[in-house]
């Protein structure tokens, strides 16, 4: 059998949201679902994978990773500026 990328999926706690997703994205999803509970053992509701799928895509994704990079940078120099002195711009 085909070794899937996802594997057991662990309990953390949640943050809910509502996502609209294509009708052929969510077949995809259930079927997915269906094959890891086979591997796995574990009874999977599709809704559960789009968590693990997410952090994976977004864990892996070079430039994500480097912009994520670059917005830290920025956000650490605007913090360590000191505030502006000119009132003018108020």
């Amino acid at each position: 059998m085909t070794k899937l990328k996802r594997g057991p999926i662990h309990d953390n706690k949640p943050v809910k949201i509502t996502v609209e997703l294509p009708a052929d994205v969510h077949r995809n999803l259930c079927d997915y679902a269906t094959v890891l509970s086979h591997q796995t053992g574990q009874e999977l509701e599709p809704a559960r994978l789009v968590a693990p799928m997410l952090a994976g895509f977004t864990s892996t994704d070079r430039g994500f990773a480097t912009a994520r990079k670059s917005f830290s940078k920025t956000d650490q120099k605007k913090q360590q500026q000191p505030p502006s002195l000119n009132k003018d711009q108020d």
